[in-house]
């Protein structure tokens, strides 16, 4: 059925179209997109950590300086600042005792 010319309601009909077609790409991107505690992933329980800290160190320069003396001796490790002036140096478990015994060897930059 043609909108006569006379109506005003030949204006409305472009941006109707255009709020439902912005509604519907909106339902179905929450719908994709949104977040579900079915997706969820449960936390690590707490003594099941991934890496274990080796060191604490108070310098940044340290903590990476500790760090490629392990990656020379071939362990992989990471750094954590968990806080101002203070650096964790972290390893996968099976690295740890190796990697204390070289960070207690370990003297750090003076």
């Amino acid at each position: 059925m043609p909108i006569g010319a006379g109506s005003n309601l030949h204006y409305l009909v472009g941006p109707v179209i255009a709020f439902v077609v912005l509604g519907l790409l909106a339902l179905f991107m929450r719908w994709a997109f949104g977040s579900s505690t079915a997706r969820v992933r449960p936390a690590a329980p707490a003594g099941d950590e991934l890496l274990t800290r080796i060191a604490t160190v108070s310098r940044r320069e340290s903590a990476h300086a500790l760090r490629a003396v392990l990656s020379d001796a071939g362990i992989r490790s990471t750094i954590r600042f968990p806080a101002a002036h203070r650096a964790d140096v972290l390893v996968f478990p099976e690295d740890a005792d190796r990697a204390r015994a070289l960070a207690a060897t370990f003297p750090g930059p003076e």
